[in-house]
């Protein structure tokens, strides 16, 4: 049953519809077969994937037309191509689920079994060798770019072999260790394990959180764009969530994505300047509406619901720059793009559900926290204003790309391919296909079907949670029904949660949920 006609009957909600707007350039791909599916074109597409950062499935007006922000180019993209009403991240955090995107594995099969990487101390999450998106694509002879927050890992060069210490991720306090590795970083010195050594061609963007992790400073390729030599002003550094440390002289908050967004639609023209067939990938990771809200002077005031909202718009915005360049170019037809968000929100202000009325929020290991808005335009390929409930999760774009332009990689343990539904076919074997989600905290839930099972006790804040709210050893969830997860099944449902428990040990235990 389509999740959007669900959402309206159990709280008359907004229809929503999921706008993780993944934009995929496609200039159709080579096949040798002359029998082509809708799953292979004549020439490889471009393709250009846009996410947000802390947008949620309520804060997009394709999603919810009571949302309290204005998104015309997202909801024109929408009308344009298809959404997602049932997209999730692998995480409901940063770090994890940009893991999971890039290498179409879970990040807790790595180190970073909780939380978000932090500090200077946090070497690559991606081993060298692995695939990425960037390399697979690389391999059928993409161009690619890696604009925006990276936050997965680099290895920073230190001053008279200083050796980094563990933090503990002890940022709140900035004396100790935390003060002692960076005075030691040696911002002169090239940085590696990130973008360039994993098949990106270009790379400009922060090393972590762009508006609230230091350094405050832009790299580009493998150098920092300046060297971080002051602190950050108190006015800054007072902010919620905002870690104190270096900055460049003259550092904006306001103005990153609006740098973000020059540089994409910059190596879109040169791509088009140096060979206008060969296919490109851009990879654009946007800062907003992640803290600490501060929204440059020209939307200020656009969202009714404040700061925040404004954030969104800047992200709006920048959906709109860069199918404007397309156009310019005349690149549309032959573009796939993909709109969408890293995670669920933060809990939105003046009355904007910004999770629509998901439960929970970022962080959270409910739907609120991992379901996403999901959007795709693809002109000529994707029918326009269409919308599909099939699930899928931002780890499926690895062999979802891979199938679209046939290039073939070891790699992607944890992706399935769902390219079909963005033609609103069926996905083979979707009923079968597992997922897991994995909280701020560490915690587990598994998606199968219909049915959600969440490992363990749950806490945390969002629409239908109560202060009072009984603690279990786990809940169990008909999201076919009950998408707002309001009605836990965990003991009426002893078969279903014994057989669940069992495939989620199973995945914890094998390489790849493929291998099942």
């Amino acid at each position: 049953m389509n999740n959007i006609k669900n959402l309206g009957k159990i709280r008359n909600p907004y229809p929503y519809r999921i706008i993780g707007i993944l934009l995929i350039s496609t200039v159709i791909f080579a096949c040798n077969n002359s029998k082509q599916s809708k799953e292979s074109t004549k020439e490889l597409p471009n393709i250009v994937f846009i996410m947000a950062d802390d947008m949620g499935y309520g804060d997009v007006g394709s999603y919810n037309p009571h949302s309290a922000i204005p998104t015309p180019n997202m909801d024109k993209l929408a009308s344009d191509g298809i959404m997602f009403t049932d997209a999730h991240s692998p995480s409901a955090v940063c770090s994890p689920s940009r893991y999971g995107l890039l290498t179409g594995r879970y990040s807790w099969r790595t180190r970073l079994k909780s939380a978000v990487l932090l500090g200077y101390d946090e070497t690559p999450l991606i081993d060298e060798g692995r695939t990425t998106l960037a390399s697979l694509l690389k391999a059928k002879g993409y161009t690619s770019a890696g604009i925006g927050k990276w936050h997965v890992g680099l290895n920073w060069q230190t001053k008279n072999g200083y050796a980094l210490q563990d933090d503990l991720n002890e940022s709140e306090d900035y004396s100790g260790v935390v003060k002692e590795n960076e005075e030691n970083i040696d911002f002169s010195k090239p940085v590696s394990g990130g973008p360039i050594d994993l098949g990106f061609d270009y790379f400009f963007g922060t090393f972590g959180c762009s508006t609230s992790d230091p350094p405050y400073a832009f790299i580009e390729n493998q150098h920092t764009v300046g060297v971080p030599s002051v602190l950050i002003p108190d006015s800054l550094d007072q902010l919620p969530g905002v870690v104190k440390g270096l900055m460049v002289p003259n550092w904006s908050e306001e103005n990153v994505d609006l740098e973000f967004t020059q540089k994409a639609i910059e190596f879109i023209d040169k791509t088009q300047k140096a060979n206008s067939k060969k296919p490109f990938f851009l990879y654009l990771a946007l800062s907003s509406p992640h803290i600490p809200f501060l929204p440059p002077e020209f939307v200020k005031g656009k969202s009714k619901e404040g700061p925040r909202g404004d954030l969104v718009s800047v992200v709006d915005w920048s959906v709109g720059k860069i199918t404007e360049t397309l156009e310019q170019y005349n690149l549309s037809k032959n573009t796939l793009v993909i709109v969408t968000s890293d995670n669920g929100p933060r809990k939105g202000a003046n009355g904007h559900l910004s999770a629509g009325n998901l439960k929970g929020y970022k962080g959270s290991i409910w739907e609120g926290g991992h379901r996403v808005p999901f959007i795709a335009r693809w002109p000529d390929r994707i029918k326009k204003g269409t919308t599909s409930d099939q699930v899928i999760s931002l780890t499926d774009m690895f062999a979802t790309f891979s199938k679209l332009t046939g290039a073939t990689a070891k790699g992607g343990e944890d992706s399935y391919n769902v390219l079909p539904a963005f033609f609103s076919e069926k996905v083979n074997e979707s009923d079968t296909q597992v997922r897991i989600f994995h909280s701020y905290t560490g915690t587990f839930a598994i998606r199968k079907g219909k049915w959600k099972l969440i490992e363990g006790e749950t806490k945390g804040e969002g629409t239908g949670i109560s202060k009072d709210e009984p603690k279990t050893k786990g809940e169990l969830y008909d999201l076919s029904s009950d998408p707002y997860e309001t009605t836990n099944l965990w003991e009426s449902k002893p078969q279903t949660v014994l057989e669940l428990t069992k495939l989620l040990s199973k995945c914890k235990e094998t390489e790849s949920v493929l291998n099942l």
